[in-house]
C-alpha cells in the first residue's frame, strides 16, 4: 500500500511516499517569502500548498490514483486523546476556524483530505497524534495554583510512535508496557507512558520540565515574579527568556547541542557544566515520573536529536539505569512516525478514532 505523508511548516512543506513503512520518496518542499507574502493567514495558503505537492508528486512519477491513504500532520485542534484520526469535517472546520491558533500544521489534515478524494473511493485521509495529545490523569493537572493548571504540551508525535517501535521490538503491544519517554531536542519533553496513555508530561513549550537547548524549563517561581516586576523587562522579554532564549542559549549562546558537545570534548569546562545540569535535570524528571508509574517502568527510551550523542545519553543512563533498561532512538523521524501511524490504524493494530 502506497501512503503519502504531509507535514506542513512554517516555511516549508515536507512530503514522503511509503510503501507500507518503507520510505520510497521524501522532499521538503522550501516556501520563500515571497511565495507566502500574498497571504494573510495559514488556511489561505491551502490551494498552493495543494498545488505544490501534486506538482512534485507528479514530477516524480507518482500517479495519485495509486495511493491507498493520505495521511497529513495534525494541527492546532481541541484536546484530544493519542491515536489516528480519520479527518472529518469537523476537524476540517475547526482548523478552518483556528480556534486553538494559527499555524502550518493546520493545513496537514484538509489537504490530505482533498488529496485522498482525488486518488478516488475507498482512499481515506487521517492524522496521527497531533501535538495536541491530552491524556494527562487528573492528579497530573493540579499544579498548587487553581487559575494555573499543567498543560500537555509535548511532542507526541515522537513519543508514542518511538514507544510503539520499542515495543515492537520486544514482542510487545505498545497498551501492554510502562514506558519513560524523553525527547531531547530544542525543546525537550518527558513523559509517563501508561498502557498506551501519556499520563503524565511536562509543558515543554512554556516554562515547565528540564531546561533544553533554548528552552528555560522551569524556574524558581518567585525569582521569576520579581523579574517580571522589576520594571526592566517587557512581558515580550520574559516570553523570549522562556522560549527561545533559555536553556543552553543563555548560558552558552547556542542552542546547538552538537556545537556545545564538541566544545565539551574540547575541554570546555563551563560548556561541560551546563550540558551536564541539562542531562542532570531530564535524569530528575525520569525519577519523578517513575514515582507516577509505581516503579513498575519497563523501559527508558531516549529520542529526538541530542539523543544522538552517546556522551550524553550515557549522562542520563548513569543516573538512571537503576529504574529500568535505557534505550536510545536518535532523531525526530516525523514522516516515519506518521506513515506508520497511518499503516498500522488501517492494519487495525492501533484503533482508528473519530473526532468529534
Amino acid at each position: 500500500m502506497k501512503i503519502l505523508a504531509i507535514n506542513p511548516g512554517s516555511t516549508s512543506t515536507k512530503i514522503a511516499i511509503f510503501e507500507d513503512t518503507k520510505e520510497i520518496f521524501t522532499k521538503n518542499i522550501k516556501h520563500s517569502v515571497d511565495d507566502l507574502k500574498e497571504f494573510s493567514n495559514i488556511f489561505e495558503q491551502y490551494d498552493f500548498r495543494e498545488k505544490v505537492i501534486l506538482e512534485e508528486i507528479k514530477k516524480e512519477g507518482f500517479e495519485i490514483s495509486s495511493l491507498g491513504a493520505v495521511v497529513g500532520r495534525g494541527g492546532l485542534l481541541k484536546p484530544i486523546k493519542g491515536g489516528v484520526y480519520k479527518v472529518n469535517q469537523l476537524m476540517i472546520d475547526d482548523l478552518k476556524a483556528a480556534k486553538m491558533g494559527e499555524h502550518a500544521s493546520n493545513l496537514g489534515a484538509p489537504i490530505a483530505k482533498e488529496i485522498a478524494k482525488a486518488a478516488g473511493e475507498g482512499v481515506e485521509a487521517f492524522i496521527v497524534d497531533p501535538v495536541v495529545v491530552d491524556e494527562m490523569e487528573d492528579f497530573a493537572r493540579i499544579s498548587g495554583m487553581p487559575e494555573l493548571p499543567r498543560m500537555s504540551i509535548f511532542h507526541a508525535l515522537n513519543q508514542k510512535a518511538v514507544a510503539r517501535r520499542h515495543a515492537k521490538s520486544k514482542g510487545l503491544k505498545y497498551e501492554d508496557m510502562n514506558l519513560i519517554v524523553a525527547h531531547l531536542g530544542g525543546g525537550v519533553s518527558v513523559g509517563a507512558h501508561k498502557k498506551g496513555q501519556a499520563v503524565d508530561v511536562n509543558n515543554a513549550l512554556n516554562g515547565d520540565g528540564p531546561f533544553s537547548p533554548e528552552r528555560s524549563g522551569g524556574v524558581p517561581a518567585g525569582q521569576l515574579v520579581k523579574m517580571c516586576f522589576s520594571g526592566k523587562y517587557e512581558m515580550s522579554d520574559i516570553m523570549k527568556k522562556l522560549k527561545g532564549n533559555g536553556g543552553l542559549v543563555a548560558y552558552l549562546g547556542t542552542n546547538d547541542a552538537y556545537e556545545v558537545e564538541k566544545r565539551v570534548a574540547a575541554g570546555d569546562k563551563e560548556a561541560e557544566l551546563v550540558y551536564k545540569s541539562m542531562a542532570y535535570q531530564i535524569s530528575k524528571e525520569i525519577g519523578a515520573l517513575s514515582a507516577v508509574l509505581e516503579g513498575k517502568v519497563d523501559g527508558i527510551l531516549l529520542t529526538g536529536g541530542v539523543a544522538y550523542d552517546k556522551t550524553f545519553v550515557n549522562w542520563v543512563r548513569e543516573r538512571v539505569s537503576f529504574i529500568a533498561e535505557v534505550t536510545a532512538y536518535p532523531g525526530e523521524d516525523e514522516m516515519s512516525a506518521l506513515a506508520e501511524g497511518c499503516f498500522y490504524g488501517i492494519k487495525g493494530e492501533i484503533a482508528v478514532r473519530e473526532y468529534v
